[in-house]
């Protein structure tokens, strides 16, 4: 079952930052993440334009090609929910990280920084670094389709026993 997969991302969804008004003065933002055939979302944040999600998303990697798409949205309870903008990002520069095995580096290690471009959606330089044991990957997207707003995120990699690995 496990020998297709290369493993899994566990993305922690920190937080939203001055995301779009979509009520009259506030809104009640979440965030959908989709990578292939998966969709995953966190918890509604209710009244907050600066929610706190602190919600871990695990996704299952077999193509680390596929972009992982977010999108975030605003509750309604009588009508359909209000788009609040999207983004993506490419796995595969935190991967490659990951593939370094950097066992035995010093705790906080820089591994390998990713600038903002036109074919990403950083708001600001995203650093993969050692820490705690881990390669992890903090970043922050700026929404696109909207007026303003950006989601942090933290990646994380899972090994699975069984699977086929990086």
């Amino acid at each position: 079952m496990v020998e297709h997969l290369l493993g899994l991302l566990r993305v922690r969804v920190a937080r939203g930052v001055n995301l779009a008004v979509r009520d009259v003065t506030t809104s009640d933002p979440y965030v959908v993440l989709r990578m292939g055939k998966q969709k995953l979302k966190t918890r509604v944040i209710k009244k907050n334009t600066n929610p706190v999600w602190n919600e871990d998303l695990t996704l299952c990697i077999e193509d680390p090609s596929l972009p992982v798409r977010l999108q975030v949205f605003d509750k309604d309870r009588f009508s359909k929910d209000d788009a609040m903008g999207h983004a993506e990002f490419d796995i595969r520069p935190f991967l490659e990280a990951v593939k370094m095995n950097p066992q035995g580096v010093p705790e906080g290690t820089i591994i390998r920084k990713v600038v903002p471009c036109r074919q990403n959606c950083l708001a600001e330089e995203s650093v993969v670094r050692w820490c705690h044991g881990q390669v992890t990957q903090d970043l922050a997207l700026r929404l696109k389709d909207v007026e303003r707003g950006e989601v942090e995120l933290q990646l994380q990699w899972v090994n699975i026993p069984g699977a086929k690995g990086l």
